[in-house]
């Protein structure tokens, strides 16, 4: 199908089925309606480009780092624990799936990278949620709202710009939970 807007093709492939196809169609046509919204397009494009290698996320940390000396540990086992995700899911996860992007290079109407890596899952989702678990683990679940709430945003930014399905959204941020999980409980018995 296709965007009246755009005139683009959104790639709704079987991969995953066709409840999952109709899901993305779906999700992208209700996208669609933000898409050209001045704040919207400035929101999701600019949280695609800073989730970019997960640059959010480690100026975050470093922010963080500053203010003590716990946080400026904290700070090496975030970007550390990033460096792993990211070598897990690019190198591994996405090289089992191989799934055809929603679009080649994102929408026209947004200036974004154009990934090398297959569609699913998302890296920037994954990213986002294992970092944002780390960061509630450290700042209390006070905090969840912001940190998952940046990460819905950065993983959102992923469909928004068409470089990637809502599922592979989904999937990316189910695996970020995960490894944020895991990572979390590596870092408490090597940090104490």
């Amino acid at each position: 199908m296709s965007s009246p807007e755009s005139g683009q093709t959104v790639n709704t492939d079987q991969h995953f089925g066709a409840t999952v196809a109709r899901l993305d169609q779906w999700a992208d046509d209700q996208l669609e309606k933000l898409r050209g919204n001045p704040i919207a397009d400035a929101l999701f494009t600019t949280a695609s480009h800073v989730g970019d290698f997960s640059v959010l996320w480690h100026i975050i940390g470093i922010a963080r780092g500053v203010t003590n000396q716990q946080r400026a540990r904290q700070t090496l086992v975030l970007s550390s624990v990033l460096g792993v995700e990211s070598l897990i899911v690019n190198q591994g996860v996405k090289r089992l799936f191989r799934r055809v992007r929603p679009t080649v290079a994102g929408d026209d109407r947004f200036d974004v990278r154009q990934p090398s890596t297959s569609s699913f899952p998302s890296g920037h989702a994954s990213s986002a949620f294992t970092a944002a678990t780390l960061l509630v683990a450290w700042d209390g679940r006070r905090t969840a709202p912001m940190w998952f709430g940046l990460a819905c945003i950065v993983g959102l930014s992923r469909a928004y710009v068409r470089i990637h399905h809502v599922s592979d959204v989904v999937g990316g941020a189910l695996l970020g939970l995960t490894l944020g999980a895991i990572a979390k409980r590596v870092v408490r018995k090597i940090l104490g």
